[in-house]
Formats: structure tokens, sequence, C-alpha cells
């Protein structure tokens, strides 16, 4: 369905239900309804529309993305292993020199060695050397 459609049809659908609001007050419903004043709620139509749309173009595709990193990022610290270059938050880049189950022990430098926790880990590390090659 395209968008112009679904506005046409959009539009329509207001303009019947305000019809209908002002007809009832005409055929005598003592005018509870307040004659020709269109039904309030009518008019949140439009804005419950828009955030359904608003919803469904921006918000759910940000929260799709976000899972899906969280997945990887889950997969990258369950799969860590000695020997990978990894990156922190904090921007150190070092070598796993330990694992453990909450803990990793980075080696930055030949008798540098500093612990993180696991969640630290931000992205496995790749040299621009070996990305040429």
């Amino acid at each position: 369905m395209s968008w112009n459609r679904f506005i046409v049809g959009l539009n329509d659908f207001l303009t019947i239900a305000q019809v209908g609001d002002v007809g009832a007050a005409e055929n005598g419903d003592g005018g509870a309804s307040g004659a020709g004043q269109p039904n309030p709620l009518v008019s949140l139509i439009p804005m419950v529309v828009i955030g359904i749309v608003f919803y469904f173009i921006i918000m759910r595709p940000q929260v799709k993305a976000q899972k899906e990193k969280r997945q990887l990022h889950e997969q990258l610290l369950a799969n860590l292993k000695k020997n990978d270059k990894v990156v922190t938050v904090g921007g150190i880049i070092g070598t796993v020199a330990e694992v453990s189950e909450d803990r990793v022990t980075l080696k930055t430098d030949d008798n540098t060695r500093i612990r993180f926790t696991r969640n630290s880990i931000q992205e496995l590390h790749i040299d621009r050397k070996d990305a040429g090659k």
C-alpha cells in the first residue's frame, strides 16, 4: 500500500467520523454532543497514527540494531581466548594473557599486565599492517 493511499484513506476516515458526529447532533439527540463540534477523540487519531509510524520507522530498527550489537558483544566475550589482541572500552590495546570467568588479564607491554572485568573488552583489535595483507 502506498503512502498516498494510506493518507487518503485516513482523511476519508476522519471526514466520515466528523460527519457522523455532526449528524447525530442534528438528528435531535438534544445537542448533547454539541452541534457542529467534531468528536475530540477523532482529533487524537492523527497523533496516534504519527506515534505508531514513529515507532515502526525509528524506534523498532534502533532496538533491533542494539540487540544484534549486544549479541555480537556477548559472542565475542564468550569466544575470548589467550593471545587475542583486544581493545578495552577505555582504549587500552593489549593481548589477552589470562581469561577467567569474570576477569581478563591483558599484557600491554613486556612487563605490564592489567586486569579488567570481562565486560570491559570492547572489540578485537586488528592491526592496520595486518589488515592490508
